[in-house]
């Protein structure tokens, strides 16, 4: 039950009979306004915006907002759910709901568990068609960094969100196994592999991969291929050595992932566009030109400072200013090789060849300037049908007590994602990879996330859940073959649950439907973690009221009905806690240890 999604309905249909009246133009677009939880509490339980929305088509019938808005309310009046629907300012609603309705709430979460707030599987609307997800897709050239680990856990958690509000969701990782940095690659695994035979390589040669990751692969290749690839030309072992260098590095980096809980259903091999005797960027290429979208011309230098290799000369170019991008893109080198953004192009015409409409690629903050003309090039290729949404991971800051964390020996310049989850856990990277929007700087404390304290968020919501179920042992303790099953709870006389504290936490319950499909609209997982952050410090708050007022106590051995009443709010609090944290990938404990 989404009361607000539901009193959207009601507020529209109230403007329905205010058009059938002739004072509102038909057919009004009902999708602008909104209600939705108002800043202040005291103000009710709901607000809406309508009236200001629907000011203009308003007049001349009614003179100002707060005409129409007193209308609304009038009508609102008569609803039995409705206590009070007051206008406020130049126009906005207020509306205070009938106990009654929270009672339901409570109930159908009983019901649900922790599918409370899942979108039905009837739904109708755009949510339903297939979602692909494009995330991490890092370089297979050597262990994850912690940069890779934010878009990774901000990926998975999004095609969790999604999923849960409804969405068909189909998890890819675009492997970059094309192009100069899998060829450097294949010559540092090379190195390796003669150090592997018993040859002392020296130092690192500058531009190769120094770190120690790459030994097991040059011992597999000495193990596989013997001393038969030394003193042989690069022609004649850089193709099967880097195809193993990959491998390796794939199977690497699929375990980093897991040891993150995330696991990709798609893995798309750039280097699939031109083999198997297809050339799948030529097509692409090819199509577009047929619509009039490439053409062969010159740039105009680029503002400012020209940088060294711009070349002015005629090329093969895409019209991406046609789809708003600053500057038509080009799609082809000096040396008549393909540009990445070709490639790229090939690659998301593949994933609309597949069926998805609804694009999410997940990069890095450094390919903000890349985000137009991949935007144009989707509706280019779509003719407008598929929407592409790119979500920027900014940087991780790694700390440790406030000092900056030393590069890892196993990568040679950074620090792995892996020695990351090793030291502190992956419900800690998962959800403190969450508890800020994706676009904004993270710094990562590795001795602050481990903290047990209020101050730690991963441990305040996880300790929430775990006292939950503390509540339940108490009861089974104070009250020996008491049924205290969702179903038995179901049939408690909610209605007692009167103290203010109860009633915020039941409100803020009813609350999470609207998160999640807010969330899963923006695309932005982290609303759920403030969420569940908001609700663990109202029922911490809610605990330590019952220890000075023994009266608000949870389990109470001289109260046994009133018990089961306020364990039915606790279970509701248990299966909203457990099914945000499932979103986001995190364990919910039922204890702390």
């Amino acid at each position: 039950m989404n009361v607000f999604a539901e009193f959207h309905q009601r507020i529209g249909r109230h403007v329905d009979a205010i058009a059938a009246s002739g004072r509102l133009p038909a057919g009004i677009d009902k999708t602008r306004f909104v209600v939705e939880p108002p800043r202040d509490p005291s103000h009710g339980d709901l607000a809406s915006n309508v009236a200001m929305v629907l000011a203009k088509e308003s007049k001349p019938h009614f003179a100002n907002p707060r005409q129409l808005a007193s209308e609304i309310a009038g009508l609102l009046a008569e609803d039995p759910d409705v206590d009070t629907a007051e206008v406020a300012g130049p126009g906005f609603l207020n509306i205070r709901l009938q106990p009654a309705v929270f009672t339901r709430v409570l109930r159908e979460v009983l019901t649900l568990g922790t599918d409370f707030g899942r979108a039905p599987v009837e739904r109708e609307w755009r949510a339903a068609e297939k979602v692909n997800i494009e995330y991490v897709s890092a370089n297979p050239t050597g262990p994850m960094h912690v940069g890779h680990g934010r878009g990774a856990v901000f990926g998975d958690a999004l095609a969790n969100l999604l999923a849960f509000a409804g969405h068909d969701v189909v998890r890819e990782y675009y492997v970059n196994d094309a192009g100069a940095q899998v060829d450097v690659l294949a010559r540092s695994a090379y190195l390796r592999y003669r150090e592997a035979l018993g040859e002392n390589i020296g130092e690192i040669p500058q531009g190769l991969y120094p770190g120690d990751y790459l030994k097991p692969v040059g011992a597999a290749l000495a193990e596989k291929f013997g001393r038969g690839l030394l003193n042989q030309p690069e022609e004649n072992w850089l193709e099967s050595v880097r195809a193993a260098a990959i491998d390796a590095m794939m199977d690497m980096i699929r375990d980093d992932l897991a040891a993150l809980k995330i696991k990709h259903d798609v893995f798309f091999s750039e280097r699939s566009l031109t083999r198997g005797g297809r050339d799948l960027v030529a097509a692409s290429i090819e199509e577009l030109r047929e619509r009039g979208l490439i053409y062969e011309g010159r740039l105009p230098p680029p503002k400012g400072a020209v940088p060294e290799d711009w070349e002015d000369r005629e090329q093969t170019l895409f019209r991406s200013t046609e789809f708003g991008d600053d500057v038509d893109r080009p799609l082809k080198k000096s040396d008549g090789s393909y540009t990445y953004f070709a490639s790229d192009i090939a690659y998301h015409k593949s994933k609309i060849d597949r069926g998805f409409l609804n694009l999410i690629d997940v990069w890095g903050a450094d390919h903000g300037g890349y985000v137009k003309r991949m935007r144009a090039a989707v509706a280019a290729l779509s003719q407008g049908r598929a929407e592409l949404d790119v979500k920027l991971c900014q940087l991780v800051q790694l700390m440790r007590a406030g000092e900056p964390v030393k590069m890892s020996k196993r990568s040679g310049d950074f620090v792995t994602l892996r020695d990351v989850v090793d030291e502190v856990g992956v419900d800690a990277v998962r959800f403190m990879m969450l508890f800020r929007k994706n676009d904004a700087p993270l710094e990562f404390d590795l001795a602050k996330v481990i903290e047990q304290s209020k101050d730690n968020p991963v441990f305040y919501v996880q300790y929430a859940h775990a006292r939950t179920k503390s509540v339940f042992r108490q009861a089974h303790a104070a009250f020996s073959g008491m049924d205290l099953s969702s179903a038995a709870l179901q049939h408690t006389d909610l209605a007692r649950l009167t103290d203010e504290g109860e009633i915020a936490l039941i409100k803020l319950i009813a609350q999470y439907p609207r998160i999640i499909e807010a969330a899963a609209f923006a695309h932005e997982p982290h609303r759920v973690a403030f969420y569940l952050h908001d609700l663990a410090a109202l029922f911490h708050s809610h605990w330590n009221r019952g220890k000075d007022q023994p009266q608000l106590r949870f389990v109470n051995q001289e109260e046994r009905d009133l018990t089961s009443v306020r364990l039915a709010l606790v279970s509701s609090l248990t299966s909203v806690l457990a099914s945000g944290l499932n979103i986001l990938g995190v364990n919910a404990p039922d204890e702390m240890r």
